[in-house]
């Protein structure tokens, strides 16, 4: 796999090693492994996925990393940069606040003129569907190590969609996975928070950048 690019906010791309080591084990073993989005293996093998990561612990600067993020994913070109990830490990961990800033980051989009250019999916550790209970394990489908955007072309989109124009049948595909590996199977594959943590050797795990 070529090492993928990262960007770090308010904080050292050292203190950012450990999110993004989580992360993309997440990608790694969910996303991928139990095929979720059978549009992610092909980015990630091909190192087009950009990682950033803000260390802010404030809304405010949350935003200011997702307007960054946005113009430099659009001024990138698509063959080295296809997608970003932007990672929030120390703000917006309630679910309900994450979805509040939804509103915000939707109107950023909006005020930068890249509404119909790029788009903006979610993922968080609590995500949860309405009309479903807490525990349902048809919430993993979008539950990741931490609050995370998901920022994406929106011409990748719909070459995708010219793919698999029935989007339905993979959602319906995802329900039925996840309930067939239940809760206890989504634990085993550890992908929360701080799963890479602690390499074989006792040592930190570290992510190239």
């Amino acid at each position: 796999m070529i090492t993928p690019s990262l960007a770090v906010h308010a904080g050292s791309p050292d203190s950012a090693v450990p999110f993004v080591g989580d992360t993309v084990q997440w990608l790694e073993r969910a996303v991928i492994g139990l095929n979720l989005c059978p549009f992610a293996k092909g980015v990630h093998v091909k190192g087009q996925i950009h990682y950033a990561v803000t260390l802010a612990n404030n809304p405010a600067e949350v935003l200011e990393a997702l307007r960054s993020e946005l113009s430099a994913l659009v001024a990138a070109s698509p063959e080295q940069r296809d997608t970003t990830l932007l990672i929030v490990p120390h703000c917006l961990n309630d679910f309900l606040d994450f979805n509040d800033f939804q509103d915000a980051a939707e109107a950023l989009l909006e005020k930068m003129d890249l509404d119909g250019t790029l788009q903006i999916a979610s993922f968080h550790p609590q995500f949860q569907f309405a009309g479903t209970t807490e525990d349902d394990v048809t919430n993993c489908t979008n539950r990741s190590p931490y609050p995370t955007l998901h920022l994406l072309r929106e011409e990748s989109i719909d070459r995708a969609v010219e793919v698999f124009p029935d989007a339905e049948a993979i959602f319906e595909r995802n329900m039925e996975v996840l309930r067939g590996l239940g809760i206890a199977g989504w634990s085993a594959l550890n992908v929360g928070a701080g799963a890479t943590a602690v390499s074989p050797s006792g040592e930190p795990a570290r992510t190239q950048s």
